[in-house]
C-alpha cells in the first residue's frame, strides 16, 4: 500500500432528487432546522425558567432537547451546501471523521436516554410515593452522564472501525453526510469483518435499549391499570404518550438503515431524512403540544415577556 494515494477529501452525493427541485428543498430543509434550533431551544428556556419543572422528566427533557439541537446541526447544514453548491458536498478526510463521530456519539447517546427516560416513567409510575428519593439530583446527573459516557464510547469504536480502514478512491460517498455503511463502501480493503462488527454492536445497543424501554412499559401499563380511577389512568397513560411516539420514530428509520443485511443508497438517504432532520423538529412538537405543564409555562414566560415590555 506504500504506492497507493490515499483519499483526503471525499464528496458527499447529497439526498437523491431531480435537480430541478434544489431550491425548493433547500428552502423546505431550512426552514425545518430553523424550526428545529428555535423549538429545542424554546424547551430549554422555559424548562430553565420555570421552577414547576424541575423534575427528573423535564431534566432528561433538557438533555434530549440539547442533542436534538445538534444531532440536527451535525447533518443539516452539510446537506443544504449540497443542495446549492457544485462543490457543496465536499469534505476533508479529517472534517469527515469528525461527523461520523459526531453523528453517532449524539445518536447513540439519544437512543440511551431514551431508555433512562422509559425507566423514570416507570419509577414515577409505579412507585410515586418513593419516586422523589429514587430519583434524586445525584441519581439524575449519574444515569445523564452515563448517557454520554457511553454514547462517547460507541461512537468511538465506530469511527475506530470505519475509518482503520484504508480509503484510495472513489471518494465520493452516496449519502448527504458521513455515514459508515456507505463510507465502507468506498474501503479498498475487506470490510466483512467491520460491517459484521458495526452491525453487532449497533445491533446489541437498539435492540438492548429498545427491550429495555418494552419491559419498561410492559411495567407501566401493568401499574395503570391497577390505578382505580380513570382520570388517573388517563393522566398517567398522558404522561408516557409523548415518550413512546418519539421512541417509534427514532428507532424504526435506525433499524431500517443499519440492522439489513442489504444497503440501499437511495432508500437509505430518504429514511436518513426522518430521523436526522424531522424526529429532532418533532420532539419539540411532541412535547409541547401533548404535555400540559409545558404549555403553561409557556404562557408564563410569554406573560413574564410582555409584562417586562410594558415596563
Amino acid at each position: 500500500m506504500s504506492n497507493v494515494t490515499l483519499v483526503t477529501t471525499f464528496f458527499l452525493s447529497g439526498i437523491p432528487h431531480a435537480p430541478s427541485l434544489d431550491t425548493m428543498l433547500f428552502a423546505i430543509f431550512l426552514v425545518i432546522y430553523i424550526l428545529t434550533v428555535l423549538g429545542n431551544l424554546l424547551i430549554l428556556m422555559v424548562i430553565r425558567v420555570d421552577s414547576h419543572l424541575h423534575t427528573p422528566m423535564y431534566y432528561f427533557l433538557t438533555n434530549l432537547s440539547f442533542i436534538d439541537m445538534w444531532f440536527s446541526t451535525v447533518t443539516v447544514p452539510k446537506m443544504l451546501m449540497t443542495l446549492v453548491s457544485p462543490e457543496g458536498g465536499a469534505i476533508s478526510f479529517y472534517n469527515c471523521v469528525a461527523q461520523l463521530y459526531s453523528f453517532h456519539f449524539l445518536g447513540s447517546t439519544e437512543c440511551f436516554l431514551y431508555t433512562v427516560m422509559s425507566y423514570d416513567r416507570y419509577l414515577a409510575i409505579s412507585y410515586p410515593l418513593r419516586y422523589s428519593s429514587m430519583m434524586s439530583r445525584r441519581v439524575c446527573a449519574l444515569l445523564a452522564a452515563g448517557t454520554w459516557l457511553t454514547g462517547s464510547l460507541h461512537s468511538a469504536v465506530q469511527t475506530t472501525l470505519t475509518f482503520r480502514l484504508p480509503y484510495c478512491g472513489p471518494n465520493q460517498i452516496q449519502h448527504f453526510f458521513c455515514d459508515a455503511p456507505p463510507i465502507l463502501k468506498l474501503a479498498c480493503a475487506d470490510t466483512s469483518a467491520n460491517e459484521m462488527v458495526i452491525f453487532v454492536n449497533i445491533g446489541v445497543v437498539a435492540s438492548g435499549c429498545f427491550l429495555l424501554i418494552v419491559l419498561s412499559y410492559v411495567s407501566i401499563v401493568c401499574s395503570i391499570l391497577r390505578i382505580r380511577t380513570s382520570e388517573g389512568r388517563h393522566r398517567a397513560f398522558q404522561t408516557c404518550a409523548s415518550h413512546c411516539i418519539v421512541v417509534l420514530c427514532f428507532f424504526v428509520p435506525c433499524v431500517f438503515i443499519y440492522l439489513r443485511p442489504d444497503s440501499r443508497d437511495a432508500v437509505d438517504g430518504v429514511v436518513a431524512v426522518f430521523y436526522t432532520v424531522l424526529t429532532p423538529l418533532l420532539n419539540p412538537v411532541v412535547y409541547t403540544l401533548r404535555n400540559k405543564e409545558v404549555k403553561k409555562a409557556l404562557v408564563k414566560l410569554k406573560d413574564k415577556i410582555a409584562f417586562s415590555q410594558i415596563q
